[in-house]
């Protein structure tokens, strides 16, 4: 099991001691007064860890305190980790960005995109250009997620079972096949809309490598990383948190429904938000990306590959709020744009966020999130088990309780 451990004071690394005692200070209230059930924070400067805390318990029914082995559901954190995966692909010339998807998944061949009417009798439209690579690893490809509830596609998705995942015993490949059936939001390329692309990504790796995602994320990205805690479900029940949404009125509901998932093995292999993880292992993927592409030894990506995939990459360096549609998504929208597979800060006076611009990061849909400021060489993050995200403005508040504490 990796270890997550303070490697350096504060001040050696630029941070004033007690500026950063604000952040447990602050996430404490949201324990003490029951919005969240516990967590752990993490911050590093300079490749160097400089506080680690956890706060309160993993599991309220339990009486299990949050620790250092404690298992996290990571959601679309695993997002980042899959897109990794496909770059990794293309620098060895197996795909391009530009590769048409269906030139390895045939069933998107021929798209339909939605013009007009209800979920049950929509309008469509041939797609004017093939969806592309580039096009699922930035979010444009014109796939949506179910649980959006603000399109007549986004019923559709529900009417076949996808909402918060897939319809039982169904694998990646059927669903890829199913998603290519259903008409697109719009048009590849035309706007940003947060989807399953990065679930079809999944299966691109899986045909390209011939490996199965698990197994290939397993041999290529988690094992040189030495992320030993992470995988596909079969969870040890002893260290996974559970997951809660809050009550009307206050409090917390545990969900297992949801949260069960993650002790079993999954037929569906998500790319997309499948992985559970410790934050000691998230903490080295976020080091190998501050690194260039690189940790220990192991180098999974070449440093120019990742400065062009945390770049932003919409048109004419367009924000989310100027792109994307207003719905929800693991990022604030303005001022913000999208790379390939991360949000990317483009201007941090129009999203009124104290960070850097350049910054890049992404969440889960139980409220853990990362993010990685190559201008200051910090690497921060959260995790806790609460969902949906959107319920409180930790992200935002993290950045600035890291930010402030800086004094060099």
């Amino acid at each position: 099991m990796a270890e997550l451990k303070v490697e350096a004071e504060p001040a050696e690394v630029g941070f004033d001691p007690q500026r950063l005692a604000r952040i447990d200070e602050h996430f404490a209230r949201y324990v003490d007064d029951g919005r969240l059930a516990g967590w752990t924070v993490a911050v590093a400067r300079r490749d160097r860890v400089v506080h680690v805390s956890h706060h309160g318990l993993a599991d309220v029914e339990a009486g299990r305190p949050v620790g250092d082995d404690t298992l996290w559901r990571i959601y679309s954190m695993t997002k980042p980790i899959t897109s990794v995966a496909v770059l990794m692909l293309h620098e060895r010339g197996l795909l391009a960005l530009t590769d048409p998807v269906a030139q390895y998944l045939p069933a998107f061949a021929d798209l339909r995109v939605y013009r007009s009417g209800s979920a049950a009798n929509p309008g469509t439209a041939p797609a004017a250009e093939p969806m592309r690579v580039w096009h699922l690893l930035t979010h444009t490809a014109g796939l949506t997620y179910g649980f959006h509830h603000a399109h007549p596609v986004d019923e559709m998705y529900r009417s076949r079972g996808f909402e918060f995942g897939v319809p039982a015993g169904m694998d990646l490949a059927t669903a890829c096949d199913t998603w290519a059936r259903i008409p697109l939001v719009h048009q590849p390329g035309a706007e940003w809309n947060y989807s399953v692309a990065t679930d079809v990504l999944g299966r691109l790796v899986e045909v390209v490598s011939g490996k199965a995602l698990d197994a290939f994320l397993a041999e290529e990205v988690l094992g040189p990383l030495d992320m030993t805690d992470t995988g596909f479900g079969a969870a040890d029940p002893e260290r996974l948190a559970a997951l809660y949404v809050p009550k009307p009125g206050g409090g917390l509901h545990r969900n297992d429904r949801m949260g069960d998932a993650a002790l079993r093995e999954p037929t569906f292999l998500s790319g997309g938000g499948g992985l559970v993880s410790t934050a000691a292992d998230y903490h080295r993927f976020c080091r190998m990306l501050l690194r260039g592409g690189e940790l220990d030894g192991a180098r999974l990506l070449g440093p120019r590959t990742l400065a062009y995939a945390t770049r932003n990459h919409l048109p004419g360096d367009q924000d989310l709020a100027s792109f994307g549609r207003p719905i929800f998504a693991e990022s604030n929208f303005d001022g913000v744009g999208f790379g390939l597979g991360f949000s990317v800060v483009v201007d941090a006076t129009a999203g009124k966020a104290l960070t850097s611009d350049g910054e890049y990061a992404w969440g889960g849909l139980a409220s853990t999130a990362f993010y990685v400021d190559p201008v200051e060489e910090i690497t921060a993050m959260f995790f806790t088990q609460l969902m949906p995200s959107s319920t409180y403005p930790i992200r935002p508040q993290l950045r600035t309780l890291v930010t402030q504490a800086l004094v060099d």
